[in-house]
């Protein structure tokens, strides 16, 4: 892009909102919800489109996302229950979840309202899961496909359990220009490409599908960061892991704004390491982030 670097761009995150039930706690999230919440302690103006139910779980995310600065205009009230997800976690911190069925953020619905916030927004996020109903397939896709031609369409593929399928995976790289994805979820997206180098991996998947940067977390070995024509490899910053959930949503809005601040490769990557390994050795996905690592790309 050539246009100037915004100062507070715009972000939305798009699809699920949930909370999650650990063993011992309840924690806000959902991945949509995750990266705007980083976003806005990043500088962001951010705003999740999603949908949540006249219960009372329902009125403590609202609660949650305000005090995050986080705008919940475009966030629907329904009467099908808030969303919740089960997560256990194994001896070295990485989760597994278990998603309730039929909640709210499974029927989103079309306003002239997204609409409007969709020609005015700087970058969206979205993934498979909040696609996993078509109703709400439908209104994902059409916004995304609805933002200028100059924002960033992030494409966070954040495969859970059995909710996505071909048809989600390639009509959303169709819209997408920019593609975050681990080490296990390029195997699904590139199946083809197995076994090859990853950085191979990522060109070709950006010259594939039209991308302008893709991102690969590889956990401990870091994460690698491609264009068409180059590839960049970040070495993992050192964490005490508590659990690494949200920490990839974390990375991924620190791509977001490095991109959007027009920032170098090598820079963006080193300090959405910084970011995740920060979230890692924190309970819960969206843990307030220490002065040093706001406004990463400013001043």
């Amino acid at each position: 892009m050539n246009t100037p670097s915004p100062t507070r761009p715009r972000i939305v995150g798009l699809g699920e909102i949930l909370w999650d039930v650990f063993p011992d706690r309840r924690c806000f999230g959902g991945a949509p919800a995750n990266f705007a919440a980083h976003a806005a302690a990043l500088g962001a103006e951010a705003t999740l489109v999603s949908a949540l139910g006249r219960d009372a779980p329902g009125n403590q995310a609202i609660e949650e996302l305000q005090a995050r600065k986080i705008g919940v205009e475009h966030v629907a009230r329904t009467d099908r229950p808030t969303g919740e997800v089960t997560i256990t976690l194994d001896s070295e911190g990485k989760a597994d979840y278990v998603f309730a069925a039929d909640v709210a953020w499974d029927a989103l619905e079309w306003n002239p309202a997204l609409e409007r916030l969709a020609a005015r927004t700087d970058a969206v996020c979205f993934g498979t899961l909040g696609q996993r109903d078509a109703q709400s397939c439908g209104v994902i896709q059409r916004f995304v496909a609805a933002t200028p031609e100059s924002s960033l369409r992030i494409f966070d593929v954040n495969l859970r359990q059995r909710f996505y399928n071909d048809d989600i995976i390639e009509d959303s790289l169709f819209l997408t220009n920019v593609l975050k994805l681990n080490d296990e979820e390029i195997d699904v997206v590139d199946p083809e490409g197995a076994g090859r180098d990853p950085a191979d991996r990522l060109r070709d998947l950006c010259r594939r599908h039209n991308l302008r940067v893709a991102a690969l977390t590889l956990g401990a070995e870091g994460a690698l960061l491609a264009t068409p024509d180059d590839a960049t490899h970040v070495p993992a910053v050192k964490a005490d892991i508590v659990d690494t959930v949200g920490a990839g949503d974390s990375y991924t809005a620190t791509l977001a704004l490095g991109l959007l601040h027009h920032a170098p490769l090598a820079e963006i990557g080193q300090k959405a390491c910084e970011v995740a390994a920060f979230v890692c050795g924190q309970p819960g996905a969206t843990p307030e982030l220490p002065d040093h690592l706001r406004r990463p790309f400013q001043g």
